[in-house]
Formats: C-alpha cells, sequence, structure tokens
C-alpha cells in the first residue's frame, strides 16, 4: 500500500500546522526547511503555487498519494453537488479516517495501519482497505481476535465530541458511522475551492 514515509516533522513546519499528528517542533523553530532557510528571500506566492500547496496539504493530512487523491476527486467532481464539500466529504468517509474519528487510534497512519493488519471489520465482515468507503449506519468494530490485545487497547483515545457523525463504545468495541459529515463541522483547515480551481485547469 502506497503511503508517505518521509519526515513527518518536515511536512508539519512546511505547512505550519500538525498535520500529521506531530506538531512539537512547531514553535522551537520557525526557520523554513532547507539548508538556506534562514537567509533565503522568499517572492510572493504565485495563484499556482497557493492551490498546489493546498492540494499537497490535504493528501498529507489524509495520507493519499497523487493518484489515490486524483481519482478521489474525480468522483467528487462526478457527485451532485458542489465538487470542494463532496471531496472533503469522501475523504472523511474513508474507514482509516473514521477509525482515526472514532478515538480508535491516535492518528490516521495508526488508523491505516490497524485497518491494514485486519483487525477491523464493517458490518461484522474484516476490511482491511483504508481507503473503503462507509455509508450512513455502517457498523465498525474491533475483530474478535483483536480485542484482548492491549496494544491495540493502549492506541485508543476518547472521541472528540465535536465529530458527531460517529460514535464508538471502548467498551463494546463498536461503533456507527452515522451519517455523512456537513463540511461546516469538518475541523480541518484546508481551503478545497483551491483544489477544485488547481484541477480545473
Amino acid at each position: 500500500m502506497a503511503r508517505y514515509t518521509g519526515p513527518k516533522t518536515k511536512i508539519c513546519r512546511k505547512f505550519g500546522e500538525p498535520i500529521l499528528g506531530n506538531g512539537k517542533y512547531l514553535d522551537k523553530n520557525s526557520v523554513p526547511p532547507g539548508q538556506h532557510g534562514a537567509s533565503r528571500k522568499r517572492k510572493a506566492p504565485s495563484e499556482y503555487s497557493i492551490q498546489l500547496k493546498e492540494k499537497q496539504k490535504a493528501k498529507y493530512t489524509y495520507g493519499l498519494l497523487e493518484r489515490q487523491f486524483r481519482k478521489t476527486f474525480e468522483e467528487a467532481a462526478r457527485i451532485k453537488g458542489v465538487t470542494g464539500e463532496n471531496l472533503i466529504i469522501l475523504l472523511e468517509s474513508r474507514l482509516d479516517n473514521t477509525v482515526y474519528r472514532m478515538g480508535i487510534s491516535p492518528s490516521r497512519p495508526a488508523a491505516r495501519q490497524l485497518v491494514s493488519h485486519k483487525h477491523v471489520m464493517v458490518n461484522d465482515t474484516v476490511v482491511n482497505i483504508p481507503s473503503y468507503q462507509l455509508k450512513p449506519g455502517d457498523v465498525i468494530t474491533i475483530a474478535d481476535k483483536s480485542r484482548e490485545s492491549e496494544s491495540i487497547k493502549s492506541l485508543m483515545r476518547p472521541r472528540n465530541p465535536k465529530i458527531g457523525w460517529v460514535d464508538f463504545s471502548e467498551t463494546q468495541m463498536s461503533g456507527t458511522f452515522i451519517a455523512l459529515p456537513a463540511r461546516e463541522n469538518v475541523p480541518e483547515n484546508i481551503k478545497e475551492q483551491l483544489i477544485v480551481e488547481l484541477y480545473s485547469k
């Protein structure tokens, strides 16, 4: 399964946000990454570079490489409605992202690993495809063989109460993808319209 495996702190510093879950170094060094980061004079970014940076931010946030991200965007464009909002909804409806949103794992990469290693079931069937698209009403559970795993239990975190489109019971090791999220309820700082403009060129 293709995924980004490079330095996470560098990416967080590039965007000035803890998009990969590691923001502890953001305040320590505000100098841009690179050998000449401190002295390099930067030109005002072009419209294209701003749009490209926003797409890269979304890709890193949700853990997709270019081919898969482009495929998701094309699917969003086919769905009735606003393409940018559809894109965010499709990204949020991924199985790995939902496992993260439920608090089963502390980060999306950790959630992706749980799914890939067959620790997660959807409607009583093991699904090991992180990009699997969930539908409202789908029930997500920890596989029977994994329920007593201390390593999995140690990953769990309290679910953010603002994430109202999913629920999860730690005692039952089960949760529900209640509904498709409304864009205004998704906390990620992504300007999806810039991505739409980039792909429309």
